[in-house]
């Protein structure tokens, strides 16, 4: 069975601004030096079992970032399959006004050097930022890059 994800993708429209959203770099020694492909909107596994995706989506935007998502209506925009076979499903909703001050990173251990026997601390993600949606296209890790497009048909369905 694949595994389960689910991830919230706040989205800022500002006055004569292209529309932003929020991605962040994922953290650890793999993702260091890396830009494009090395960045996810704030999600995470979850047994669909025993938890809505929803409910799992906003858990781990706070696990991950150490604040809550804004309180808002949120919209299921998708769920998108890896190559891997992993599936994330996306909730977007508008975060105008959602400041980046105060986050307090989540954080996992993994053994590092690789067969050195000893565990360390890494942060799940080390940067947040709000970008343009043809950058967060590049910066995306591949199988979240169709959430973009599907917000932008959102987006436009939205001002019809």
């Amino acid at each position: 069975m694949p595994t389960s994800s689910a991830g919230i993708l706040l989205y800022r429209l500002e006055e004569g601004a292209p529309p932003e959203v929020l991605i962040a770099h994922m953290g650890g020694p793999f993702w260091a030096r890396k830009d494009a492909g090395a960045w996810s909107i704030p999600k995470g596994e979850y047994d669909p079992d025993e938890e809505g995706a929803l409910d799992a989506a906003l858990r781990e935007f706070r696990e991950e970032l150490g604040v809550a998502a804004p309180d808002a209506d949120y919209a299921e925009l998708g769920t998108f399959a890896y190559s891997s076979g992993k599936r994330v499903t996306v909730f977007v909703s508008d975060g105008s006004g959602f400041a980046l001050d105060g986050l307090a990173f989540g954080e996992f251990e993994m053994e590092w050097p690789p067969r050195s026997g000893r565990v360390q601390s890494f942060p799940e993600v080390d940067q947040v930022e709000w970008v343009r949606m043809d950058a967060a296209r590049e910066r995306l890790v591949k199988g979240q890059r169709p959430a973009i497009d599907a917000l932008e048909r959102h987006l436009a369905d939205a001002q019809r």
